[in-house]
């Protein structure tokens, strides 16, 4: 199985930028593709970005221009650099990858 652990997440005024982290441990052999998703109160949880082995991105249209999902410099990690973000980006943000997922890390944006 994959564990999945999130960091960097925390309180930044609209504008500013976060970049958040997952790393990945137990059987990474078995990740072909990894997503960040998102989920705020009182709403369901949405796909923010994703990421195949290949390099091949998708992201959800209200994040795109501001959020870029990559692979870390090691090998089992992955990144969400969140740029001119906006009160309505906050939530949990999660990562998955092999059908498992994180424990969600909160991203709050106020002034």
């Amino acid at each position: 199985q994959v564990q999945l652990v999130e960091s960097g997440g925390g309180l930044v005024q609209p504008g500013g930028s976060l970049r958040l982290s997952c790393a990945a441990s137990g059987s990474i052999y078995s990740i072909n593709a990894m997503g960040w998703y998102r989920q705020a109160p009182g709403n369901e949880r949405e796909m923010v970005a994703t990421i195949s082995t290949l390099g091949a991105t998708n992201y959800a249209d209200s994040v795109k221009g501001r959020f870029f999902i990559s692979r870390g410099n090691a090998k089992n990690t992955w990144l969400l650099q969140m740029n001119a973000l906006k009160p309505e980006d906050t939530a949990v943000y999660y990562c998955q990858a092999a059908g498992r997922w994180g424990q969600g890390t909160q991203v709050t944006v106020s002034s």
